[in-house]
């Protein structure tokens, strides 16, 4: 690395470099006091659920994908030998986004956008990315929406039970069963059905890495937490024990809610591209570049994802404000640095991110055959697309499970799969 930004990174305390198992054993300690119930930065919520031992066949299942401002909803029909297909797809404003609705204005807003799937299956699974509290009856209690979602008596309320009573107003025949999952709950779930035929995994694990960030894994029975083997959410990104740098406390500032989600906030895609932002004005700030580029990045008013991810792949290009920077002003040297300051905000995303895999890979207990490695299903457009992260990931798990602890893993990927991950909840 160039030694001006080294030098910058440093006095900023910005550590690009974190040791990834040394970080994967405080989230470990951590988790630990979660299943206990002791305070903990992660909830570690109980699901009370695993994956079926036997595919869904001959069976169809209502799905519902609920989680930010979108509501989508659809058919997935197993055939007899429990191949999947989906069938009337639609997408349309979650409740709630556009204005303020009540609990019962709530729920038959969401029996009015199920009205095309009405009677077509007395199950349906879920997946509602939203925090909450599972109960053994695979229902939900709502903890609290996103900002985007304004429907506060809903808060509190089982999710399950209301809406089951909501579509019975609506005229629907008895629902039998609705199953409440999040979606790394869902993408859990599909790793386990998508297995190859002749695989045989010791484990599952799902981790989604996108805008937002968390993880879902099996824990066995645990005598001292009183738990039986079942999946459990980590909710990964409140994790606090985490180095932050002064643009990431800057940024932080400007948050919904600051002093929260400390190490989703260096993770996932929402926030790459602000911190990116944060960090470019402060090497401008500091003189890192020439003259005339420093005026130019301190005259950029925001950075996103799409913008900084660009950059990497293609640094001289118009079609970004740093590209345009680079192409029409910036020396090689100004270009350089600009690159290492972004790269070190990727390269520290995908340790946390692989910090986070080696605490669930370990915490399974699985893993221990070359032949039974543990499924670790990844979705999210900022693991699969963001510059080099899921190639560094892999290489860390590499170095870390692999050849420190003689843990094997494998990364699997699937077509739709939270959608499939939560049609096969609902037939659990």
């Amino acid at each position: 690395m160039d030694t001006t930004v080294s030098s910058f990174l440093a006095r900023h305390n910005f550590v690009n470099h974190v040791d990834v198992l040394t970080v994967a054993q405080a989230i470990l300690d951590d988790m630990k006091k979660g299943l206990k119930k002791e305070p903990a930065d992660e909830d570690m919520i109980r699901t009370f659920c695993n994956p079926p031992e036997k595919s869904a066949c001959g069976q169809s299942v209502i799905v519902i994908d609920a989680g930010g401002t979108n509501f989508r909803s659809c058919l997935v029909t197993f055939d007899e030998n429990g191949t999947p297909s989906i069938s009337e797809m639609e997408k349309t404003k979650m409740p709630g986004v556009e204005k303020e609705l009540s609990r019962k204005e709530f729920f038959a807003q969401l029996a009015e956008n199920l009205e095309h799937l009405k009677n077509k299956s007395n199950r349906i699974g879920f997946c509602f990315s939203y925090p909450m509290e599972i109960t053994e009856d695979g229902d939900g209690i709502l903890l609290g929406f996103s900002k985007e979602v304004k429907a506060p008596e809903v808060v509190g309320c089982h999710v399950g039970k209301c809406l089951k009573e909501a579509l019975e107003a609506s005229g629907w025949n008895s629902i039998e069963r609705i199953t409440l999952c999040n979606d790394t709950v869902a993408a859990l779930l599909a790793g386990a059905a998508c297995a190859v035929s002749g695989s045989n995994y010791s484990s599952y694990i799902g981790y989604i890495l996108g805008t937002g960030m968390n993880a879902a894994y099996i824990q066995p029975d645990c005598d001292c937490c009183g738990i039986k083997k079942q999946i459990i959410v980590c909710e990964s990104g409140k994790f606090k024990s985490v180095n932050r740098s002064d643009f990431d406390i800057d940024f932080d500032k400007t948050t919904v809610k600051p002093g929260t989600f400390y190490l989703e906030k260096l993770c996932s895609g929402a926030y790459l591209g602000p911190v990116s932002w944060f960090a470019l004005q402060a090497a401008a700030k500091d003189g890192v570049f020439s003259e005339k580029v420093c005026e130019e990045i301190k005259n950029i008013k925001s950075l996103n994802l799409i913008e900084m991810d660009g950059f990497l792949h293609a640094p001289y290009t118009k079609k970004n404000p740093l590209g345009k920077i680079a192409v029409e002003i910036a020396s090689d040297d100004d270009v350089n640095k600009i690159y290492q300051i972004l790269d070190a905000i990727v390269e520290r995303s995908a340790r946390y991110a692989a910090a986070i895999l080696v605490a669930c890979t370990i915490q399974t207990g699985a893993g221990k055959i070359a032949s039974k490695p543990v499924c670790i299903l990844c979705d999210g457009t900022t693991f699969h697309k963001t510059y080099r992260i899921k190639e560094r990931v892999s290489g860390y798990l590499d170095e870390i499970l692999t050849k420190q602890l003689g843990i094997y893993w494998d990364i699997v990927s699937c077509d739709n799969d939270i959608t499939l991950g939560a049609a096969i909840s609902g037939l659990i």
